[in-house]
Parts: structure tokens; C-alpha cells; sequence
């Protein structure tokens, strides 16, 4: 089973992944890189589930985190990530990027939910 796996974009259009992920070391980059390879192949075996958000440790130099989020079945949105020493301001990031993630698809579910109820209006 494959899963697609997306970067969280902001409403203002920041990334947070990407701005960690190209500050991190080449090495590290590396290992990260195969953790999102592993994650879009479905295998999540390395990831804490927890109060709505997933946690994919990587047991390698400080102990990286990758902060995600499963939508559904067949999605993984990534949040960011970090190391073992900024664990518990990194999960909470991530909680705080999550729950912005659930409110604005409510909102646009909600927005698309009430255009289908409007009548239409024949054209003259």
C-alpha cells in the first residue's frame, strides 16, 4: 500500500518541513529523505501515534523527529521535525500546524457545502 505524502503549506505559505529539512546536514538530509521514501511506501512502523499527530523517530546522531499527520487513508501531510533536545516544543508545533490543517479543510468542506446548496439561476 502506497500512501501520498504532502508537505503542510501555511495559510500564509510558509512550509515549516521544507525550512527544516534544507537547514539540516547533508547526512541527516539523507536519512530523513529514506524516513519520507519509507512513509510513502505505507510502512509507518517507526512512528509514535499520539493525540492526533505522528512522530517518525529516526535513531541516528541526535535523534531526529519528523512531526506528521495521517487525512484519511491514503495521505500523510508532514508538519516539520527536529531533534530528541526540542521534542516536546517540536510536538507542540506540530499539534498547533495540525489542528490550523483540520480547521481550514472544515472551513472549505463548509464554504463547498453551502455553494451546492444555492439555487441555481438560469442564464438570460
Amino acid at each position: 500500500m502506497s500512501l501520498r505524502v504532502e508537505e503542510y503549506v501555511g495559510a500564509e505559505g510558509s512550509i515549516p518541513y521544507r525550512t527544516w529539512f534544507e537547514g539540516l546536514e547533508p547526512q541527516a538530509a539523507a536519512k530523513v529523505a529514506v524516513a519520507k521514501i519509507r512513509l510513502s511506501m505505507g510502512n509507518t512502523s517507526s512512528v509514535k501515534w499520539f493525540d492526533g499527530i505522528g512522530e517518525y523517530v529516526i535513531d541516528w546522531g541526535p535523534g531526529y523527529r519528523v512531526y506528521l499527520a495521517r487525512d484519511g487513508d491514503e495521505l500523510i501531510v508532514l508538519y516539520g521535525g527536529g531533534t530528541k533536545r526540542r521534542q516536546q516544543a517540536d510536538i507542540a508545533r506540530a499539534k498547533a500546524l495540525h489542528a490550523e490543517y483540520k480547521a481550514r479543510k472544515a472551513a472549505a468542506r463548509k464554504q463547498v457545502t453551502a455553494r451546492a446548496s444555492r439555487p441555481h439561476r438560469k442564464k438570460r
